[in-house]
């Protein structure tokens, strides 16, 4: 299957409460690779009309430099959903945030409302995978459209969901994570990790951060600016791996053809060229962020 063609960095996803002028201008001077201007949990109900106006103008300005935007409308069924997904339409983000998604025909009927409104094709939609519905039908979920781009795992609501708890190593979530890690590679769609709630603790963060990397994660959303220099870094390449990367390159265009390549006394093959070629890639595109 496989949709997606080209790298784009998110290893850094900030949501932001649109209803907050100041948090919106500071947005433009982070170090992030995209933000998820809010409308829904970060903004009460009497400020909802105004963190739309907000939100919407900022994602039309321009002024966010090569930070992806995207907005995050209020869930189907609020009496706030139709109005945030015509007006995030009319803005034209990068993406479309959508709270609680937990089908495959949510995704197509969602997709329905976001062309009719007149969204621009640049403009993808980006699916919250919350719920223990979401996780038993991710997979349909995950290739239902080719507008949808991104899964965002909504690792707080499901937490909830579940009646479990938030621990260190996340064990009541690996079935879920796994499983919607399976459905998004399968489909050649990006998926990012859930947020971290304690902003105090660093290595608590970090930790996450590098589970998050190493179960193959694309990047973390965040829920404070002070948490992005660890997750741009983390979510990096590092200057070992990139050097690695490039021998073994160096190694197989100078083996081709001999039938067997090795590198630092280790077989080459085509599976290694592969990665090694995708860590290159994701160098190159975050290199001087």
């Amino acid at each position: 299957m496989g949709q997606q063609t080209t790298y784009v960095p998110r290893r850094s996803v900030l949501y932001m409460p649109s209803s907050n002028e100041r948090a919106l201008e500071k947005a433009k001077t982070l170090p992030v690779d995209a933000l998820i201007l809010d409308l829904e949990d970060a903004v009460g109900p009497d400020h909802k009309e105004a963190a739309r106006e907000n939100a919407c103008a900022a994602a039309s300005s321009g002024e966010y430099g090569d930070r992806e935007v995207a907005i995050r409308v209020n869930g189907s069924g609020t009496q706030w959903h139709d109005a945030d997904l015509a007006a995030a339409a009319a803005a034209g983000p990068a993406g479309i945030v959508v709270p609680k998604v937990g089908s495959a025909d949510e995704v197509r009927s969602l997709v329905a409302a976001l062309e009719a409104a007149g969204a621009p094709e640049h403009t993808r939609l980006w699916a919250m995978v919350e719920t223990p519905e979401a996780i038993f039908n991710v997979r349909e979920i995950a290739s239902s459209s080719p507008r949808l781009a991104v899964l965002v795992m909504g690792t707080n609501d499901l937490v909830k969901e579940l009646r479990a708890d938030h621990v260190p190593g996340r064990a009541p979530l690996l079935t879920a994570l796994q499983l919607s890690l399976l459905a998004a590679r399968e489909a050649g769609i990006a998926i990012l990790d859930g947020v971290y709630n304690d902003v105090k603790d660093d290595e608590g963060f970090e930790a996450e951060c590098v589970q998050g990397r190493d179960f193959g994660f694309d990047g973390k959303t965040l829920i404070h600016p002070g948490q992005v220099e660890v997750c741009n870094a983390t979510f990096a390449p590092s200057e070992e791996a990139v050097a690695e990367a490039r021998g073994i390159l160096e190694a197989w265009e100078a083996g081709a053809g001999s039938g067997v390549v090795t590198h630092n006394g280790r077989m080459v093959e085509n599976l290694h060229v592969d990665v090694a070629r995708r860590v290159l890639a994701t160098h190159e595109a975050v290199k001087g962020r």
